[in-house]
């Protein structure tokens, strides 16, 4: 595939040269083709340019993951305007405030988003369009109620004979510009708007063309991570789009059996997961059995359980639509015992790491090249330095720098400055790195709880422990009064199946911490525990929200 050196051209190309084929599909709902994508963004340019907005105007969308959603945002960058995606999990204060902070002089919002807002507490906002349809909800600019009304008429105008590919043409971007201000989801419980430039899209898109080579034009590609995040934005959307790829979105809260459905159907070859997914899917189909005598029993024949662990793969790919290239998994560290178990049936999996400010790719490696543990090296175009004297042996705090980087937080040069130092970023993530490069991820800076006598405790490394042991579905190390308690939300589900009651339950989660504390240091034994029979809150990209459990 051909390398461009802006954003631009690599949109307008796709369109170009697979114009007939399908694009965008909303799962068991409508279907575009990439020409269907074209007229779309050039209807809405015309919208944008006879509005009066203008290349740097903000642009907001808030709504759950849709073709007409991607379109919108398609529209915007190639615009020249600055695309703000908000998640709709927000509440209905949070999105007033964000689409006030980020000066949104449009703001793009379905159905079910707009019936809880107050277009009077939006004040920058000239109108809203419904994603559904991009029929005008509110105006206030009568030149946008106008040009919506006239819509068609302006198409036509503009292109008297017929639209055809040559039709198609976005300008080179300047990457210094800014592109998108992508709002943090907030396990810390603050939102800041990270402002990503074009050169940081075009870096990252740049950065899978390259290396994810076994992704063709027409390969099905199911979204399920929220558009308004940039791991979902960016690998699942702009990623499949710039290849030619055929896009499924579940618009609908992507339950385990729609996922399935989707993936039986769509067959992709490459899917982007957060861990909660192939956790779930390992530990409540597979593990339980392993866990058989008579599996045991064969696990341990030579040979036999070379093809047993075989068949255990062709199932599990199966599962996953059958033509799997690989399944990269982002967001958080995979749980421990299921990374092991996914390594001795080499299925093809790789952890990669990055963030918001980085939009979002940080390391990646492919999964026959992976390291236990480890999320990959840093990407090309990427720089890395670790605050540490022998970062192989003594973790430290990890500082990035390179054409991924955004620009800062908007409105807020505050947080922009605590966050650089000599162009370099702070990532607020402490690891360690080998004498080859791999980034192995120990938790996070703000996480870290100073032991007694002034150790480094990494809750996240004692959570992976006790995450792998019976019936815990997840958990939580906080530090009250000097002690280190562990919040415990249990496996009822599988608990109740099985039998046992929240009494016998409340008894294993004491076993578990009888068990687990010998093979922590001293300083770092968990004092006491308390359960929590509802998960845990969590943001949209299924990080823990820890703020609420601090205290």
């Amino acid at each position: 595939m051909e390398q461009y050196n802006s954003l631009g051209p690599y949109i307008r190309q796709a369109i170009r040269d697979n114009w007939e084929e399908l694009a965008l599909t909303d799962f068991k709902g409508q279907s575009f083709q990439y020409r269907d994508v074209a007229r779309k963004i050039a209807k809405l340019h015309l919208l944008y340019e006879n509005a009066g907005l203008k290349k740097g105007d903000k642009i907001a969308l808030c709504g759950k993951n849709c073709s007409q959603w991607a379109i919108a945002f398609l529209a915007t960058i190639t615009y020249g305007a600055v695309a703000v995606p908000i998640l709709h999990d927000f509440k209905a204060d949070t999105i007033h405030h964000l689409v006030n902070h980020c000066d949104a002089k449009l703001f793009f919002a379905d159905s079910s988003t707009w019936e809880n807002l107050d277009p009077e507490t939006m004040k920058s906002i000239q109108g809203a369009i419904l994603i559904n349809d991009y029929s005008l909800l509110f105006s206030r600019n009568q030149k946008l109620t106008k040009a919506r009304e006239n819509l068609n008429k302006l198409f036509g105008e503009k292109y008297p004979e017929r639209f055809t590919p040559e039709n198609v043409d976005y300008p080179d971007d300047n990457l210094n510009d800014l592109a998108i201000i992508n709002y943090t989801s907030g396990s810390t419980g603050f939102s800041k708007g990270v402002m990503i430039s074009y050169l940081n899209l075009w870096s990252n898109i740049r950065f899978y063309v390259e290396r994810l080579t076994f992704l063709k034009a027409g390969d099905g590609m199911v979204s399920m991570l929220p558009l308004a995040h940039m791991f979902g934005l960016m690998i699942e959307l702009m990623n499949s789009f710039v290849r030619g790829c055929h896009v499924y979105f579940l618009t609908r809260t992507p339950s385990p059996k729609i996922i399935m459905e989707a993936f039986a159907q769509v067959r992709p070859k490459l899917i982007v997961s957060v861990p909660l997914i192939i956790e779930k899917i390992v530990k409540t189909r597979i593990f339980p059995l392993l866990e058989k005598p008579w599996m045991k029993l064969l696990t341990h024949i030579p040979m036999v359980d070379d093809k047993l662990y075989g068949k255990i793969k062709d199932q599990l790919e199966q599962t996953f639509g059958g033509q799997l290239n690989q399944l990269i998994i982002g967001g958080a560290g995979l749980n421990k015992d299921v990374e092991t178990f996914l390594r001795r049936i080499k299925f093809p999996f790789t952890v990669g790491y990055g963030m918001t400010e980085c939009a979002p790719l940080i390391s990646y490696m492919e999964w026959d090249k992976q390291r236990p543990g480890s999320c990959g090296k840093i990407v090309e175009r990427m720089q890395i330095k670790v605050d540490s004297a022998n970062p192989a042996e003594t973790p430290g705090v990890l500082w990035v720098k390179g054409d991924n980087v955004m620009q800062g937080y908007y409105k807020n040069p505050d947080a922009t400055k605590a966050a650089f130092k000599d162009d370099w970023m702070n990532t607020g993530d402490i690891c360690n790195v080998d004498e080859d490069g791999y980034i192995y991820i120990r938790g996070r800076d703000k996480n870290m709880i100073l032991g007694p006598s002034g150790q480094n405790i990494y809750p996240e490394e004692i959570e992976q422990l006790l995450n792998n042991m019976p019936y815990v579905a997840e958990s939580l190390v906080v530090d009250k009064d000097g002690k280190l308690v562990a919040l415990i939300h249990p496996d009822i589900e599988t608990a109740s199946h099985q039998g046992i009651s929240m009494t016998e339950l409340q008894d294993i989660m004491k076993q578990n911490i009888d068990k687990l504390n010998p093979e922590l240091p001293d300083y770092s034994k968990i004092k006491d525990y308390k359960i929590f029979e509802e998960e845990f809150e969590k943001t949209p990209k299924r990080s823990i929200k820890r703020y609420l459990y601090q205290h």
